[in-house]
């Protein structure tokens, strides 16, 4: 069985649900229809459950047969064939009676999408994925060391808990830096291994690992990338199988240093320069709105002075890639359609973007100029990027909620060189919905409702320090210590529990 969701108006996560059954599309009948029955169909369409179901074809009437009619399940089925039902084809139902759902706008891990790439598709490949004991990251890439390798100790590919190096031979390659690399068969530029760690550019070095090479397990070998590529899984490579004594015979470990994008730089110089760079050489201006994470949104552009977004015609990772790279993201995660982070105003002035993955900005790909009839704002196009992993949501939790999504803001202070952190209150006097959505973005839980001065009906911590005064943000700070505050001269006239700062958070 197959589903899909149809009809209009409708949205990625809403609409009529169609049912491909003995060769042909077909619908569901809405008699007795249920929550339940929503949940089951949602989940066939990847994702976790359903939050509601329309009756009397609200998303208009399909066409072709009614294959299901009075369903009836109870939830926790595999799939809707389980339910009770009065059989495939049978229905005294018109198509004015067509059933649809709405379902929560969180996927399914693992869900197969045809337009996201996951890490595992790397090994599966080749034929030897074996599920790890922990997620593995992205790549192995820490805030504080500048560089990225397949060996970080904290996944498993092979269910050992250590990831596996690929193999350098030495020698110099195209795009390298004789001086820096030894690329030999490794090709062309890094770009496809640090944009996949969510970095900018960088560059393949030997480092100091020939004293380790002995003791560690190869698994990659050959790498051979043009550059273009959003993810590892598609270079052409070869695979060691088994314990192949030969394994890296004439090489050792790679390693590759990547230079981070302007938000994640240190200190507000890079950036500074960054954005005079950028004045100097008029570029066209791109943007990313809608998306309550770093590195995700409705992709913006501005063209004759007016903001506008692209259509989602054509739209694959490929393009997605190149905003994400341009924006100083790692390459792209998904590439988003059906205004999945919301619609956006004004023109549309790209579509059918086409990517080649070499363009430096998006604005040097294949376009076509839109007219009035192609696309509407329902159609805009986004993105989701890959970015370094930082940790901050490791320094900030809430405390007293209702919910996960609710609750007093506490904060981790003097967390470095192996301390153990010190959690403490942020005083609510001047914090405010900015302060909110970095605080939400930082926790993970998407967008704020509302920024809270008080939280005395919350005392449910132990936590009564105020560690934190004088936050002011501007919204687009990707932790709570970016925001201007007061620093560790703290200044606050009501220091009580009560009037601690407080967030309640929304996915949507």
């Amino acid at each position: 069985l197959r589903f899909r969701l149809a009809g209009y108006p409708r949205k990625h996560n809403e609409g009529r649900v169609e049912v491909f059954y003995s060769d042909e599309w077909g619908t569901i009948c809405d008699d007795d229809f249920t929550l339940a029955n929503a949940h089951v169909l949602c989940r066939h369409l990847g994702f976790v459950a359903a939050t509601g179901w329309a009756h009397s074809a609200k998303y208009g009437k399909g066409v072709g047969r009614i294959w299901l009619d009075n369903v009836n399940c109870a939830g926790n089925e595999k799939g809707i064939g389980d339910c009770k039902h009065r059989g495939w084809g049978n229905s005294d139902c018109s198509h004015e009676e067509d059933a649809g759902v709405v379902c929560k706008d969180e996927r399914i891990p693992g869900f197969k999408d045809s337009n996201v790439i996951e890490v595992r598709k790397l090994l599966a490949r080749v034929g030897s994925w074996q599920e790890p004991r922990a997620a593995p990251p992205e790549l192995c890439v820490s805030p504080r060391v500048s560089l990225c390798c397949w060996r970080c100790g904290t996944g498993s590919w092979q269910g050992v808990g250590a990831w596996q190096a690929p193999c350098v031979t030495l020698g110099t390659g195209q795009g390298a830096q004789p001086a820096h690399a030894a690329t030999g068969r490794v090709a062309g530029d890094t770009s496809t291994a640090t944009g996949h760690a969510g970095r900018g550019s960088g560059l393949l070095s030997p480092h100091r690992l020939f004293t380790e090479r002995q003791q560690l397990n190869y698994r990659l070998h050959s790498v051979s990338c043009t550059g273009t590529e959003v993810h590892l899984s598609m270079c052409s490579f070869e695979f060691y199988r088994g314990n192949s004594s030969a394994a890296c015979g004439a090489g050792m470990p790679a390693v590759v240093s990547c230079v981070p994008g302007p938000l994640f730089a240190t200190g507000n110089a890079h950036k500074k320069k960054q954005r005079q760079q950028q004045q100097q050489q008029g570029q066209p201006r791109i943007r990313l709105k809608g998306g309550a994470r770093v590195g995700e949104g409705r992709v913006e552009v501005l063209k004759s002075s007016e903001w506008g977004t692209i259509c989602d015609d054509r739209w694959n990772l490929q393009s997605a890639s190149v905003v994400c790279r341009e924006l100083g993201f790692g390459s792209a995660k998904e590439a988003l359609t059906g205004a999945r982070m919301g619609q956006g105003t004004g023109p549309i002035h790209l579509n059918e973007v086409q990517c080649r993955g070499t363009e430096k900005s998006l604005w040097n790909c294949p376009f076509r100029n839109i007219t009035q009839e192609d696309c509407k704002h329902s159609e805009d196009a986004a993105v989701r990027c890959n970015i370094p992993y930082m940790g901050y949501e490791n320094l900030i939790r809430l405390s007293g909620g209702r919910s996960r999504f609710e609750g007093r803001v506490e904060v981790a202070v003097g967390a470095g060189d192996g301390d153990q952190p010190r959690w403490g209150l942020v005083c609510g006097e001047g914090w405010g919905t900015l302060e909110a959505m970095v605080a939400c973005r930082q926790l993970g839980l998407g967008f704020a409702n509302h920024g809270l001065q008080e939280t005395w009906y919350w005392d449910a911590s132990n936590v009564t320090e105020m560690v934190m005064s004088g936050v002011k943000c501007a919204g687009h700070e990707m932790s709570l210590s970016h925001c201007q505050h007061h620093g560790a001269s703290l200044s606050c006239r009501n220091t009580g529990t009560r009037f601690a700062a407080g967030v309640i958070c929304s996915e949507s």
